[in-house]
């Protein structure tokens, strides 16, 4: 490996690592836009960076994700990936300010790619999916949130509450929509003259 390509890399990831705190900052002061756009630009250099680099500088680490299985080679984990990780999920929650719930959704989802065990993506995507009307596929993602996670488990209780409060809602709406239409009486086309 050769000096440059490490320190060009190291130097990639110190511009992303400086972006994020950017994004991070913008969210803090409300300013979703300059989050945002600060947190694409920490993506654009943590995407491409050279693992075998990272590995060559020291920033590499060797961890298991998912279930433990003898056939299942250690997956390895760079800096970068716990970085794009935190990029995606805060990107999530500035969606959620801004109520673009399927980009909220798709920003968890690629959280929860680099780790299955991020609590607050997966409480993000939950929430996402629940706004846009899947009450069922929420119930069960905060569910096993309340289940796994005791830390998050007041979050997604009272989120779960929130939507089914909405569902209840909406079925009755629903329902009442379902009523008139059936009490109207039919008209057959005819016209008395």
């Amino acid at each position: 490996m050769d000096t440059d390509s490490t320190q060009d890399t190291q130097d990639k990831l110190e511009v992303a690592r400086q972006k994020k705190a950017a994004g991070d900052a913008g969210f803090k002061a409300g300013n979703i836009s300059d989050a945002l756009r600060a947190y694409h630009e920490a993506l654009c250099y943590a995407e491409g960076l050279d693992k075998s680099a990272l590995s060559a500088v020291g920033i590499a680490s060797t961890t298991k994700t998912g279930p433990i299985d003898s056939a299942t080679a250690p997956k390895e984990r760079t800096e970068a990936d716990d970085l794009i990780e935190k990029i995606y999920a805060n990107m999530s929650a500035c969606h959620i300010k801004r109520e673009n719930w399927r980009r909220a959704q798709e920003t968890a989802e690629k959280a929860l790619a680099k780790n299955p065990t991020n609590y607050k993506a997966m409480f993000r995507r939950g929430k996402a999916i629940g706004e846009q009307g899947f009450f069922e596929r929420a119930e069960k993602i905060l569910e096993e949130i309340i289940k796994k996670s005791p830390t998050d488990a007041p979050a997604a209780t009272a989120e779960l509450k929130r939507l089914r409060v909405i569902d209840k809602e909406r079925e009755r709406v629903h329902n009442q929509k379902l009523k008139g239409a059936m009490a109207q009486p039919r008209r057959l086309g005819c016209v008395d003259r």
